[in-house]
Order: C-alpha cells, then sequence, then structure tokens
C-alpha cells in the first residue's frame, strides 16, 4: 500500500451522511426558518457559499450549501473539513460556527470575513513597507503553528485563501478553505498530490511521503510575493513550472529585489529550502529576527509591489469557493444604508435555494456575484471573476 493516505482516511467510524449519530450536526427542514439568504458568494466543487443573515441575532455569516447529492462518494472528504474545522479556535483562522443538516443539503454556517483579499488590500494602500509583510507572515506563521501543534496539516496555503476580517485599517489576517487540510496520524506521512502548482513544495510534486514541511515551504512563496508581487516560480509549460520547483530553482531579480532587505531573503531561503528535513518550521521561524526582530525595513516598497500583483496575478475567470470582494461590496452598501435585498433576489438557479442539483460539470452555472462574472460572450457559465491566478508576463 505505501504510503499513500487519501482525505479523510482517519474518519474509521464514519456514520453515513443523513444518519442519527453525529452530534455536531443539528437537524433543520428549512435553514431558511433561521438565515435570510443574502447572495451567492462563490461556488466549489461540490458546494456553494451564500451570504446570510441570522434571524433572531441580524448577524452576518457565510453559509457553505452542501448538497448531499453531490456528496455521494465524497462523505469521507467532507467530514474530514468538518472535522478539522471543528477543532480549530484561533483568531487569524476563519471558524466553523454552526453545523445544519436538512433532507438534501448540509449547511456549514462559517464566521464571515469581510475585509476582502489580500492582494486587493495591498494594491489599494498608498504605503506598504517589509515590516507590513513581516507582520502579515507573521500572524499566518502564528496560525499554522497552532494548525501543526494540533496534528493539522493545511496544505493549501495560498493567497487567495488569505483574507482580511474586517475593512479596518489595522484589520487581522485571516485562513480561511480547508478543502485539502489533513489531520495527521501518530507518525504519518501523507503522499497524496495536492495544493496548487505556484505554491505546492518539492516534494509533493516528486510524490515522495510529506508532511508539515510543505505549509512552511507554502509560506516561504507567499512571503516571496508580499515583497516583490511576483511568483518565485513561473513557467506557461506546467512540466517547466514542475522542473524549477523540483530543483528550487528561483531568485531575488535586480531591480526588484534591491531595496529588500539581506534578512528578509534570508528568512525566504530558510523556508523555500528544497530539504523538508533542513527547512524552517513555524516555531523556527517566528524566531527569525525578520520576524521577532527590527530586520525589517520601513522604506515605502508599494509602488514596485503593486505594478506587479497587478501584472502578474490578474483576476481570473475561474470559479472560486468564497468571493471576498462580494462581501466588500455587500458591506459597504449595508454602512451606506442601501442593502435593500429581499429573499426575492437570491439566486433562483442555485441548489441552496432548492431547485434540482445540476449536473456533474455543470456546479458553477449558478449566477455569481454582482461584479461582471456573468455569463461570457460565448454564452458559457458565469464563473466567478474573482481569484487571482497567475498569467504571462514578462518582467524584465
Amino acid at each position: 500500500m505505501g504510503n499513500h493516505f487519501p482525505v479523510g482516511d482517519r474518519s474509521s467510524s464514519k456514520m453515513p451522511l443523513g444518519e442519527d449519530g453525529n452530534a455536531w450536526k443539528k437537524k433543520t427542514s428549512d435553514i431558511k426558518e433561521m438565515y435570510d439568504f443574502k447572495e451567492v458568494l462563490g461556488t466549489g466543487a461540490f458546494s456553494e457559499v451564500v451570504l446570510a443573515e441570522e434571524k433572531r441575532t441580524q448577524k452576518l455569516v457565510a453559509i457553505k450549501c452542501i448538497p448531499k447529492k453531490a456528496l455521494e462518494g465524497k462523505e469521507n472528504s467532507i467530514e474530514n473539513e468538518i472535522a478539522v474545522l471543528h477543532k480549530i479556535k484561533h483568531a487569524n483562522i476563519v471558524s466553523l460556527e454552526d453545523i445544519y443538516e436538512s433532507k438534501s443539503h448540509l449547511y456549514l454556517v462559517m464566521q464571515l470575513v469581510s475585509g476582502g483579499e489580500l492582494f486587493d488590500r495591498i494594491v489599494e494602500k498608498g504605503f506598504y513597507t517589509e515590516k507590513d509583510a513581516s507582520k502579515l507572515i507573521q500572524q499566518i506563521l502564528d496560525a499554522v503553528k497552532y494548525l501543526h501543534d494540533m496534528g493539522i496539516v493545511h496544505r493549501d496555503l495560498k493567497p487567495e485563501n488569505l483574507l482580511y476580517y474586517s475593512m479596518e485599517e489595522d484589520s487581522k489576517i485571516m485562513i480561511s478553505d480547508f478543502g485539502l487540510s489533513k489531520i495527521e496520524g501518530s507518525g504519518s506521512v501523507m503522499s497524496t498530490a495536492c495544493g496548487t502548482p505556484g505554491y505546492v513544495a518539492p516534494e509533493v510534486l516528486a510524490q515522495k511521503p510529506y508532511s508539515k514541511a510543505v505549509d512552511c515551504w507554502s509560506i516561504g512563496v507567499i512571503a516571496y510575493i508580499l515583497l516583490c508581487g511576483y511568483p518565485p516560480f513561473y513557467d506557461e509549460n506546467d512540466a517547466k513550472l514542475f522542473e524549477q520547483i523540483l530543483k528550487a530553482e528561483y531568485e531575488f531579480d535586480s531591480p526588484y529585489w534591491d531595496d529588500i532587505s539581506d534578512s528578509a531573503k534570508d528568512f525566504i531561503v530558510h523556508l523555500m529550502e528544497k530539504d523538508p528535513r533542513k527547512r524552517y518550521t513555524c516555531e523556527q521561524a517566528l524566531q527569525h529576527p525578520w520576524i521577532a526582530g527590527d530586520t525589517a525595513l520601513d522604506k515605502n516598497i508599494h509602488e514596485s509591489v503593486s505594478a506587479q500583483i497587478r501584472k502578474n496575478f490578474a483576476k481570473s475567470k475561474w470559479k472560486q469557493a468564497f468571493n471576498a470582494t462580494a462581501v466588500v461590496r455587500h458591506m459597504r452598501r449595508l454602512q451606506l444604508g442601501t442593502s435593500q435585498e429581499g429573499p426575492g433576489q437570491t439566486t433562483p438557479t442555485s441548489p441552496c435555494h432548492g431547485d434540482l442539483l445540476l449536473p456533474e460539470g455543470h456546479e458553477n452555472s449558478a449566477a455569481g456575484c454582482d461584479g461582471g462574472c456573468g455569463k461570457s460572450a460565448d454564452g458559457s457559465s458565469g464563473l466567478q471573476n474573482c481569484t487571482y491566478r497567475c498569467h504571462p508576463a514578462s518582467r524584465v
């Protein structure tokens, strides 16, 4: 059998969905008795996230709606995500507040993060320094250390999964999306290839057994991007991209890195270390002077970094599990007092709103956010125009 552990392999006494026995599930005949559904925030492979208001408290939440029909054969996967989220209580990690089950759906009531995406905030700022990047990375390291201490590996850390808690200037950053996370068994290793190519550690691509160190590599990649605005590895050809990552071939190119401190580069080198045994752990990274000391510079690098982010991380038309931008728009409408949506304005084609589950491959034909994510000119489904995806752009 080797070292192949599929996602969710630890749920040995799994209860089939729809049966009694899972204390974490609350039964409901109609979720809308408790929540007003506002708008669809995004679609995942077999779920949809909806902005909702709890009627009793007027509190806004994000509800992940999962049709049971879509879960056939995937019960382990979703139960893994729920088992992971249920264990987690950390200031920088989106929390799972409640779980409801109806005859047709599973509903995960998630904490709503309303401050938008990491890159959007950086681009919008007028002033941005290494110190800002250091504070962001410190929060991510602290949260991931917490996960690692609990035996949880995230496995898909990337900028799209980093969202601001609120629209406040000094808002904390939050880690979201545990679809690929894995609860490690005692001494277990994983070898399931997963994650997002540009952020994946060499040992994952090499299909070698791996563990917590994969998250530390991804944090190194995120730190690299935060300081220059472009990814350390890029090639239109996936095979060549994988080759670069496998060799851990990256550079601190001039002029983009000329004004970045040696300490920042040293920090990245220790995280983007090819050998996972030599790679910094979260604990070691948190003690590095660039994080714990005062070596992160105060020089404004906003102009260069934001220009590169705009160039290298275009908003792409791929579906996404959570559209942070739609939440920001909704919160702004609330602040302006112009939010008048009623139940009649929810998305009629959405499986969350009682219609038939769409056939496999059409999960995303529900209407998307109200920001131009509608049908394309060729009539294809409205794809969420809301996630950053690397695209070709020569820097030199």
